[in-house]
């Protein structure tokens, strides 16, 4: 009797066994299958965003430290998928509030040397400011999936309001008088810094620029109300206010018109010298 044969397709070719293919999800490794207890949150994840975070907030404005944005994100990623959003978020406003109180006692420290202050508190809201470019994206996962659709909030918005409580809200009533001072000597504060200051108040809290609008308005539009035909004779009035102390103070005397330079006139005429030969027909 012969042996049954191998049912084959219609081309004449045995049929291979199909197997099920297993959900790429459900493979070994995966996210599904992957579990993060507290241990090794505190041991292997956070310590690494504390690094990190540590790093750009002491960073100085305009440098560059290696870190890997892509292993930072990837550790945010994995700590909110498994539920650990909340412990993550409370940790790191811990970490930046803590470098803040820090940083506002430093500041106080300084307040007795007004143009020292002065840059040591534009040094710190620029690297504060940078050190936000470099967080938030970080931690864009946990803003969008937890700060933003539970807190209705942003993680910016709130880093931005820690810096406006613990520093910012510390300092504006002692700086604002410095920098009014400031003016009255030139160049004592570079225009730049001053500039720098005024702007990150501004942005930080627009409320600060009703403590001293005048020096707001020299650097923020629309600080002040719109000016009106009963306001020129005022102006015209500060005009000349401020030419007569410009006169008084470096005693430029506007009454000599003239453009010669002073001792010009006193100076002995030089008679040309020419080097061409004479013409004996003349």
């Amino acid at each position: 009797m012969d042996e049954p044969m191998e049912e084959s397709t219609a081309q004449g070719q045995p049929r291979e066994e199909t197997k099920p293919k297993s959900s790429s999800i459900l493979r070994p490794g995966s996210m599904v299958m992957m579990t993060i207890t507290v241990e090794d949150y505190e041991t292997q994840y956070w310590p690494k965003l504390q690094s990190a975070i540590h790093q750009l907030l002491t960073l100085t404005p305009g440098d560059y430290i290696p870190i890997s944005y892509e292993q930072m994100y990837s550790c945010v990623y994995k700590c909110v998928c498994k539920q650990f959003s909340e412990r993550l978020y409370s940790d790191l406003l811990q970490l930046v509030t803590a470098h803040l109180d820090t940083l506002n006692v430093e500041l106080q420290g300084s307040v007795t040397e007004p143009q020292v202050y002065i840059e040591r508190f534009n040094f710190a809201t620029n690297q504060y400011v940078q050190a936000l470019g470099g967080i938030v994206p970080i931690f864009n996962y946990m803003n969008r999936f937890y700060i933003e659709s539970k807190l209705k909030t942003d993680l910016n918005a709130v880093l931005r309001q820690l810096y406006t409580t613990h520093v910012a809200e510390q300092h504006v009533n002692i700086l604002l008088p410095l920098l009014l001072a400031a003016e009255a000597e030139p160049f004592s504060v570079p225009p730049s810094t001053m500039a720098s200051i005024v702007k990150n108040l501004h942005s930080f809290k627009p409320e600060f620029a009703h403590i001293q609008p005048e020096l707001f308005a020299k650097f923020i539009p629309n600080v002040l109300p719109a000016t009106c035909e009963a306001d020129l004779a005022k102006y015209i009035e500060e005009s000349k206010l401020m030419q007569e102390r410009i006169l008084e103070e470096y005693g430029y005397n506007r009454g000599n018109q003239c453009r010669k330079r002073p001792g010009e006139d006193d100076m002995p005429k030089v008679t040309p010298v020419t080097f061409m030969p004479k013409n004996p027909g003349l």
